[in-house]
């Protein structure tokens, strides 16, 4: 039997997911674990967790599908994008919805092995995953729907460890909406100059000249709201360390950008990678030590 076609869709399928390229997992991933974190005190349930890794594997995989099949006759226009298998015919718009649908299904049967608040909070994330790819066409600020979808895991996480969501799982997830404004505009620089000339909207074509400002307004937002988090989870000075170092990131992503050319502003994009992990890894030391 040849097994090559098969094999060969297998991988269109895999790209389509973006599996060969994990930033979105790990932009995902991060805030996920800083909330399992704070919600088990240092001591998460490991089926919770591991429930948690795979759903933000298959909802990133999901919204990466129905994003490209929203964007299937934006993408062959977009240096960047024109070679993504939708684009260029190598997966067709219906096979494209069937995998979106397989994924979502498959994460809401990793959902239905937690309690009844986060299976009704796991109906809000489809909502939201669904609907982000065509937020661009009507707002600009499609990346304040994006954060609000990656962040939403948060609520989610809380009620799964705790069956509850208090007050600073809400202060979390808008300190990971506010985090996801400012990483994503990073990327939308990269497009900036083709998304104008195509009609798509993003907050980096809001901004304009004031981008590198806002942006480290908001970047500074982060880390305030950090400190209340940490204030009302009564997280030590390991913690506030992370945050320095956070911090420090920050300004190496504003140096990047300086010239706002898309290379350094993509490299500036990817750097957020480490800033989730600083703050992951301070949540780690507090509760070790």
């Amino acid at each position: 039997m040849d097994w090559a076609p098969l094999q060969e869709r297998i991988q269109q399928y895999a790209l389509l997911m973006r599996l060969d390229r994990p930033i979105g997992i790990l932009l995902l991933l991060w805030p996920t674990l800083w909330a399992l974190w704070i919600a088990g005190e240092g001591r998460p349930d490991v089926g919770v967790c591991t429930v948690f890794v795979l759903g933000v594997i298959l909802m990133r995989s999901a919204g990466c599908v129905i994003n490209d099949w929203a964007d299937r006759d934006i993408d062959p226009h977009v240096e960047r994008t024109r070679n993504r298998p939708l684009a260029s015919g190598q997966v067709s718009g219906r096979e494209a919805l069937l995998l979106f649908a397989v994924l979502c299904l498959l994460a809401f049967g990793l959902v239905l092995l937690m309690n009844g608040l986060t299976v009704l909070l796991s109906l809000v994330a489809v909502v939201l995953a669904a609907s982000y790819p065509f937020a661009k066409r009507y707002t600009y600020l499609p990346q304040a729907h994006l954060g609000m979808a990656f962040g939403w895991a948060v609520p989610m996480a809380f009620a799964a460890q705790t069956g509850t969501v208090p007050v600073v799982a809400w202060l979390l997830w808008i300190t990971v909406v506010v985090w996801a404004i400012a990483y994503d505009t990073l990327y939308a620089m990269v497009d900036r100059e083709d998304d104008i000339r195509i009609g798509v909207k993003s907050t980096a074509i809001l901004f304009g000249d004031a981008d590198r400002v806002i942006i480290g307004v908001l970047q500074l937002m982060v880390l305030c709201a950090l400190l209340l988090v940490a204030q009302r989870a009564t997280l030590g000075g390991w913690f506030g360390a992370s945050l320095g170092v956070g911090a420090g990131l920050f300004i190496y992503q504003q140096y990047l950008i300086r010239e706002r050319v898309p290379a350094a502003c993509f490299r500036a994009f990817l750097n957020n990678n480490y800033f989730g992990a600083a703050v992951f890894f301070g949540l780690l030391l507090h509760y070790w030590l």
